[in-house]
């Protein structure tokens, strides 16, 4: 007989009971451990969806999952969605999520192009951490400053903005839906770009929660950090969770203006001329070109049409002036401008019918929700009429094809490439977007995407070269991905040279620095350097 005190009774009853403990269910397991890291009191079962809660649950996870066919039932789900409600429930899911190995993502707007942020094809379980109520802005005009958190959108920044001043903005993105956590991070382009450059490049401080579950301001992280998060990319150093930015003046008198040519019309020459010429306007002139098909016929005969999209930081009268000695080929005419203010300005921009109240950007809501797939290229010399004749019959084989050229030049091409990680500046005349979109979950996907990468392969004599540059906030799988926590550094900067061109090289250094053991990780995240080259 065995002594009641006998350590070998011990180790029976351990092995035992182990499969008890073991078996405890994993969510009982992050519902213990999340009180122990942040207020002991508060209730974060309420806080916490589960697939078990299925209504909830799908309504949270799809409440901001902006490409739709990544809500599909054959798409992986996470095991959990938690909303924190402050920065301190987000300390507590880290250390948790760590402790107990639930691989995380982390969204803030849902706007992902491959759905990284709450989508993982590559781990389970996960979780996913959403943003949405982090959403708070405080706007100092007396200071030129404005904390903003990341699960604020475009829309509700430059309303909050233009409640407090007419003559203040933000140079943000065009989408008023997209969430401010992952804009910044990637870069985030907007109107202002040519004037005063990326959102990124007008952040002065920003919080972050690291791996350890601190949060840190700019002073804490150090320039490095500071540095990676503001274009960088999400999903790779930590989990931001505020941005303080630099308001810049707008002018009382904001001019917009959209002028569609179609091919009858001449658009290729007209398109030529403004690949000549977009970036090197004036700094106040921000003129898109949108490219769509459209029928021209009750036969079904298609064209293509090209909109001359553009916002001006003066009134409509120094405008004509401007475009009438630089870009006279579009023929404006005063009839085409509409004189308004920044906020209206940008109201416009988003897509929404003339004389929409700002107001609507409070709703949060995109109506441009679909199935999509898009890629991105950047251009560093004008595309050949030729060219551009072949780009139009690839449009006319999908239904619902979107090409956009966005120009650049301006304050663009003088910051240097190595202020931040976002590396497309000097030289760079316009960048691409080339998207397809369709309604119908039981659409041929497969022949979308093909098309997609079909015109990007067209294009490939017309781009910018080793490397084929790219954005990083329209995410591409195609360009390489990780397979798996072990991320390998030479798989990863094929895509990584593209996206940050040589900043890739000090996004890993930093990387290998705040978060050695990749816990903050995505099919396209930054990987630490491998243990031997450290």
């Amino acid at each position: 007989m065995v002594p009641s005190g006998s350590p070998m009774l011990s180790i029976l009853l351990i092995l035992l009971l182990s499969p008890f403990m073991v078996s405890l269910p994993i969510q009982d397991r992050l519902l213990k451990c999340l009180p122990k890291y942040s207020e002991s009191s508060f209730p974060f079962s309420t806080i916490l969806y589960t697939q078990n809660n299925s209504s909830s649950f799908t309504s949270v996870l799809q409440s901001s999952a902006q490409n739709v066919r990544f809500t599909l039932p054959s798409v992986p789900k996470p095991e959990f969605i938690f909303t924190p409600l402050q920065e301190s429930h987000i300390q507590a899911v880290v250390i948790c999520s760590k402790k107990l190995g639930i691989h995380l993502r982390v969204r803030s707007g849902g706007h992902d192009f491959e759905g990284l942020s709450y989508v993982s094809e590559i781990e389970t379980p996960f979780i996913v951490v959403d943003l949405a109520k982090l959403r708070s802005i405080s706007v100092d005009i007396g200071h030129n400053t404005a904390w903003v958190q990341a699960g604020a959108t475009n829309g509700e920044l430059y309303y909050r903005i233009s409640e407090k001043s007419k003559t203040r903005g933000f140079p943000a993105g065009t989408c008023s839906s997209v969430c401010m956590g992952g804009l910044i991070s990637g870069g985030g382009y907007g109107t202002m770009l040519r004037k005063y450059g990326l959102a990124a490049d007008n952040v002065v401080d920003a919080h972050i929660i690291d791996v350890h579950g601190r949060l840190l301001d700019r002073k804490d992280m150090g320039e490095d950090l500071f540095w990676a998060i503001r274009g960088g990319a999400g999903g790779s150093f930590g989990i931001v969770t505020a941005w303080k930015v630099k308001l810049v003046p707008v002018p009382s008198a904001v001019t917009v203006f959209t002028v569609t040519k179609t091919l009858e019309q001449g658009a290729t020459k007209l398109l030529y001329r403004w690949q000549q010429i977009a970036d090197q306007l004036d700094k106040d002139l921000f003129i898109r070109v949108q490219i769509q098909t459209a029928n021209v016929s009750s036969q079904g005969k298609r064209t293509i049409t090209t909109s001359y999209n553009a916002m001006f930081l003066g009134d409509a009268n120094r405008l004509l002036q401007v475009m009438k000695h630089s870009f006279p080929e579009l023929g404006l005419t005063r009839q085409d401008c509409i004189e308004t203010n920044w906020i209206n300005s940008t109201v416009y921009i988003a897509g929404f019918a003339n004389n929409t109240p700002p107001e609507v950007f409070l709703q949060r809501t995109n109506p441009d929700r679909a199935y999509f797939k898009g890629k991105s290229d950047y251009a560093r010399k004008p595309i050949p009429e030729k060219a551009l004749e072949g780009l139009w019959e690839k449009l006319f084989e999908v239904e619902s094809p979107l090409v956009v050229f966005t120009p650049y030049g301006g304050m663009m091409s003088q910051i240097s490439e190595s202020q931040t990680p976002f590396p497309h500046r000097k030289g760079t005349k316009f960048m691409i977007l080339y998207y397809t979109g369709w309604q119908d979950a039981k659409e041929n996907v497969p022949k979308h995407i093909d098309w997609t990468r079909m015109v990007y392969n067209y294009m490939t004599p017309y781009v910018s070269k080793n490397p084929r540059e790219a954005y990083v906030n329209y995410r591409d799988l195609d360009l390489g991905m990780n397979n798996n926590s072990n991320a390998s550094f030479v798989e990863a900067s094929l895509f990584g040279t593209k996206y940050f061109k040589d900043n890739f090289y000090r996004l890993v250094h930093v990387k290998t620095k705040v978060d050695p053991d990749n816990f903050f990780r995505h099919e396209q995240s930054i990987p630490p350097l491998p243990l031997h080259m450290r």
